[in-house]
């Protein structure tokens, strides 16, 4: 897969799962300076209109060994500089040890590989559908129902103490 390839992808697959949340994804966008002062592209670039709410996802895809290990630590830098939020996606087997221990420690960087033309949630997915989440606020696609805590048998009201507190609200009490 070649690194525009991987881009469509990720593009692809944030367009399926995502668009019908109002997020528009672009590719190629121009974005401001590089850390170096170089014209910035962005590989993908999410926005969500009724809010304007962004992402700008730089993607890298290392099949063998090559050179796109020593690009990581400038794109990890370059997205703490721009004035969005900002991730590094990344999959392929071609990873130094180093350079995989540094994707992998850092807030930035979200392995993903996701399924051609799915429209699911998958393992291969998660890191960056947990960015996307915090990002634009969509816990509702990635927190599985089934794991929310409840008691048995109980009803969701406060508890009596709450209730009264609640009802000094008004009174300037809280």
């Amino acid at each position: 897969m070649t690194g525009h390839e991987y881009r469509d992808l990720i593009a692809g697959y944030i367009h399926r799962v995502y668009g019908a949340f109002g997020l528009a994804v672009y590719t190629e966008i121009s974005l401001g300076k590089t850390i170096i002062g170089k014209d910035r592209k962005i590989d993908v670039f999410i926005v969500r209109s009724n809010d304007q709410h962004a992402l700008a996802i730089e993607c890298k895809f290392q099949e063998g060994q090559g050179t796109t290990d020593e690009k990581i630590p400038y794109s990890l830098e370059d997205l703490e500089a721009l004035w969005v939020p900002g991730c590094l996606a990344y999959a392929g087997e071609g990873w130094s040890r180093g350079i995989l221990h540094t994707l992998e420690a850092s807030k930035r960087a979200a392995y993903c590989l996701p399924y051609p033309d799915s429209e699911l949630h998958n393992p291969e997915t998660r890191q960056l559908d947990h960015i996307l989440a915090a990002t634009f606020g969509l816990w509702e696609l990635v927190l599985p129902e089934s794991r929310r805590f409840t008691f048995a048998g109980s009803s969701l009201s406060a508890p009596r103490k709450a209730r009264r507190l609640r009802g000094r609200a008004g009174n300037g009490v809280l």
